[in-house]
């Protein structure tokens, strides 16, 4: 299994640029980049709340845990 993380696709569809979501949310553009370019092994629940407040969506379209392909 992986967890897929939907940021780039959501800011794309939503053009956001990732200085604007840290506008938006308090979040450090560091933390931001790493997410949207997943890269990073965790994420706090609170970081998760501001991103779906800024972003309007659920946790569910943020991310997704993938099944490993056979």
């Amino acid at each position: 299994m992986a967890i897929k993380v939907h940021l780039s696709r959501i800011m794309g569809e939503k053009r956001i640029k990732i200085s604007e979501l840290a506008d938006m949310t308090g979040l450090h553009r560091n933390g931001l980049t790493k997410l949207y370019n997943e890269k990073t092994d965790g994420i706090k629940f609170d970081t998760l709340e501001k991103l779906c407040r800024a972003l309007d969506c659920s946790v569910e379209e943020l991310i997704e845990i993938k099944e490993d392909e056979k």
